[in-house]
């Protein structure tokens, strides 16, 4: 078998320290993951069309590449 980097191994799923990862959630980390994913979303139209308000866009707005969430 071919030697993967940092040491880890895909037939066991190892990650770069040699320990195995979980492939199951926890509750809470799944409870989280669910959160965060209903929070990421654009503002309704709706509501940018009100005469009153400033706010154009959702500044929370996250995206899965650029900014992680440390779970």
């Amino acid at each position: 078998m071919a030697k993967e980097p940092f040491g880890g191994s895909r037939r066991y799923g190892l990650d770069r320290t040699g320990q195995v990862k979980p492939s199951q959630k926890t509750f809470r980390t799944k409870v989280k993951l669910g959160k965060a994913q209903k929070q990421n979303r654009p503002l309704p139209h709706w509501f940018r069309l009100k005469s009153d308000t400033k706010i154009r866009w959702n500044a929370k707005r996250r995206n899965w590449r650029h900014t992680k969430m440390n779970i």
